[in-house]
Order: structure tokens, then C-alpha cells, then sequence
């Protein structure tokens, strides 16, 4: 009895301690919901990984494959970072070359004319911001209307969802956007 009595004495220790390492390790963001990753709403359904991907493409180049709902990063050696996407709905699909023209952390977002005539009740405006639908990071496409962005419904990543632009999960726009930079080539494959 004695000695189930102090094995259990030294759990509650051992468990203790544990919970004041936690302690020393809090970060004042977990108050926002989330810790060090506050922004990523949520987990990607399809984990971003490395994958053989031979092509002619140059290193640095980004694939989009609409059909497969993935993006790549060409790493070079035949490999390359694949991510799930969320991409447009039927209708606003399209497919071509551009480059990144422009890239943007927390960006503001202003519903193009074309979207507000679909859905008067958006907002003109939107500071950018986790509540902000262009989420943590945006790379703008050429001078077309669509971006690569990041998303607060991590839910529709690999769904055919947007008006044209290409979804993330927070966690990997951020990702993607710290590896490449403006005037990287995209190329968009229906």
C-alpha cells in the first residue's frame, strides 16, 4: 500500500513539473488561440511534402495543377514541394503563364468589381488581418485579379471553391512565400 501510495506521490511530481515547464514555456500569443503558429487557422487536410516531380522546369518555378487541387515548388534533382490547394469553382478556372508581380504579408483586401456584382453584401474594404479572407500572406499573379493567398477555412483546401485565386492554409502560404520571390515564374496547368 506504501508503495503504490508513493509511485503515485512521484507521478503527481513528475506531472507537476512537466506542467511548470509548460508554464515557462507560455507564449503570450496562446491568449489569441494557437501559440507560436496563432495565424495558421488550422491544419491542412493535404500535409505539404516533398515528392519526385521530374520536369525541364527551372528551380524556383511554381506549378499549379488545378485538376489535382496541388501546387509545386520546383526544387531541382527531379523533386519538388507539393502543397494542397483550395482552386476556382467551375467557371473560374483558367490556366496560363505569369510571374509574381507583388507580395504582400497580412494583406488588405478589396473585392474586385467583377465579385461585388456576384455578392453585393461583401465588405468594400478589409484591413488586412487573421478575420481577412486573403489570410497571412498574398502573392499577386502578373496584372490578372488572382493571387496565390493564404486562408482562414483551412477546411476548403484540395475543394474547388474561389473566384480564380489559389488557397493555402496559413501555415503554407507563409511557407511557400519565404521560398520564392517576386518575379518568380507561375505557371497554371487546367
Amino acid at each position: 500500500m506504501k508503495r503504490c501510495f508513493a509511485l503515485g506521490i512521484a507521478a503527481v511530481a513528475l506531472v507537476a513539473s512537466a506542467g511548470m515547464a509548460r508554464a515557462e514555456m507560455f507564449d503570450t500569443r496562446d491568449l489569441f488561440g494557437g501559440g507560436p503558429n496563432f495565424y495558421q487557422s488550422g491544419v491542412s487536410p493535404i500535409p505539404r511534402e516533398t515528392v519526385m516531380y521530374p520536369t525541364n522546369y527551372a528551380p524556383g518555378t511554381i506549378v499549379v495543377n488545378t485538376a489535382e487541387r496541388r501546387l509545386y515548388l520546383v526544387l531541382g534533382n527531379g523533386e519538388a514541394l507539393r502543397y494542397g490547394i483550395g482552386v476556382g469553382r467551375d467557371g473560374f478556372r483558367w490556366g496560363g503563364v505569369h510571374r509574381i508581380s507583388a507580395k504582400k504579408e497580412w494583406p488588405a483586401w478589396t473585392p474586385p468589381s467583377q465579385m461585388l456584382r456576384r455578392r453585393p453584401d461583401l465588405p468594400r474594404h478589409m484591413a488586412g488581418g487573421i478575420e481577412n479572407p486573403l489570410g497571412a500572406r498574398a502573392m499577386y499573379l502578373g496584372s490578372t485579379l488572382y493571387r496565390i493567398h493564404g486562408s482562414n477555412e483551412p477546411e476548403t483546401i484540395g475543394q474547388a471553391v474561389s473566384s480564380g485565386c489559389f488557397r493555402m492554409t496559413n501555415d503554407d502560404v507563409t511557407d511557400l512565400y519565404d521560398r520564392v520571390s517576386v518575379g518568380t515564374t507561375v505557371i497554371v496547368k487546367n
